[in-house]
């Protein structure tokens, strides 16, 4: 197939290379012509040309407003894309606002699957992301074989939005665990404990996760490098919250999270991995 991707960033780019290894004919669209390097793609001059030339188009960019942008603008997918093609959005953005573009694009007969993913960059490398998708079960099996390709886990949610709203969901689970680990590890340190052995022993009991095992262990050996920024998981948590405030939810956890990842934020650790939300409790 001729597929369509933007958005090559440290999530983008991996899965983009999966597709084209995959046999299919890669477009992209890219802001700074520098992240096309070396992909051996064809490269279009706007999003509206890429759509022209493509059967399905990926997008994994950072928020609703570039979804919309690049979907919807004036040199946007909307203008190039025929009608029966798909539209596949991998970003993480607020539910509304897929189910908006959604509905921008049905009133031209192109098809849209919000199908964020989760997994991290080494998920994307790796191919074992977890796929959430939104939309019409038809549209998902037309595309099921590139997303195979992907990832391990595909889950049809419901129509569009649902995607978005599983996604939240998953990083308000996420998200708590890293503050939930920090918070243990800080106590162990404070109290003069091994935080290495304290996390060894916790791996081998009920609160054994994957985020114990490899947040900890970014924690442990004080390893901020970004797997994925922690701005972006500011960014998530205002979605998450603005949900919750829509549909009148609780959410007195997350909330509370969300205002670790402010501080940390405030501190300029954005750019940093969300394993630093420890260095918040350090203060520093």
């Amino acid at each position: 197939m001729k597929v369509g991707f933007i958005g090559l960033g440290v999530m983008g780019r991996p899965m983009a290379l999966h597709l084209q290894a995959a046999g299919h004919e890669l477009h992209v669209w890219v802001r700074r012509p520098q992240s096309a390097a070396g992909l051996g793609a064809v490269v279009h001059a706007t999003p509206a040309a890429l759509g022209a030339a493509c059967e399905v188009v990926f997008t994994v960019v950072t928020s609703s407003a570039d979804v919309e942008a690049v979907a919807l603008g004036a040199d946007g997918l909307i203008h190039g894309l025929a009608p029966g093609s798909v539209l596949v959005d991998c970003s993480t953005i607020a539910p509304d606002a897929a189910r908006r573009i959604a509905a921008r694009l049905g009133e031209k007969g192109i098809a849209m699957l919000d199908a964020p993913v989760s997994g991290g960059a080494q998920g994307a490398i790796d191919a074992t992301l977890a796929i959430m998708a939104g939309g019409e079960a038809a549209v998902l099996e037309r595309v099921r074989p590139l997303l195979e390709k992907l990832g391990q886990r595909i889950v049809h949610v419901g129509p569009n939005g649902a995607g978005q709203v599983a996604k939240a969901c998953n990083q308000m689970i996420m998200v708590a665990a890293i503050e939930a680990v920090a918070e243990a590890l800080r106590l162990a340190a404070a109290a003069g404990v091994d935080c290495a052995k304290v996390r060894q022993a916790l791996a081998g009991g009920s609160a054994a996760s994957r985020v114990l095992e490899v947040m900890g262990r970014r924690m442990v050996e004080r390893d901020f490098t970004a797997g994925i920024e922690a701005r972006l998981h500011h960014k998530d948590f205002g979605l998450v919250l603005e949900a919750a405030r829509r549909s009148g939810v609780p959410v007195a956890l997350t909330a509370s999270v969300g205002q670790q990842l402010n501080a940390l934020m405030a501190m300029g650790l954005g750019k940093d991995d969300t394993s630093s939300l420890l260095r918040v409790l350090e203060g520093g």
